[in-house]
């Protein structure tokens, strides 16, 4: 079963870099998401819809990276 798990996490590690770095790129400080692919973004406001969405879940994926990531190096030792 261990080793199942072991095989399997380098894929799933992978598969959550590329949805972090989805989740990332679209955010640009300090502008909306309309902003980051080509309009105007000028006014500061709170983040709703899709620019909260892409923020929490940024971070859920980061929180899952990092506990995969430990978890690798929990069973390779």
């Amino acid at each position: 079963m261990i080793s199942r798990i072991i095989i399997l996490l380098p894929a799933i590690q992978a598969a959550l870099s590329v949805l972090l770095i989805l989740t990332i790129l679209p955010q640009s400080r300090g502008t909306a998401v309309g902003a980051a692919f080509g309009g105007a973004g000028t006014i500061y406001r709170t983040k709703r819809g899709m620019e909260k969405w892409l923020m929490r879940a940024t971070i859920v994926i980061g929180i899952i990276f990092t506990a995969v990531s430990l978890l690798r190096i929990i069973l390779a030792s």
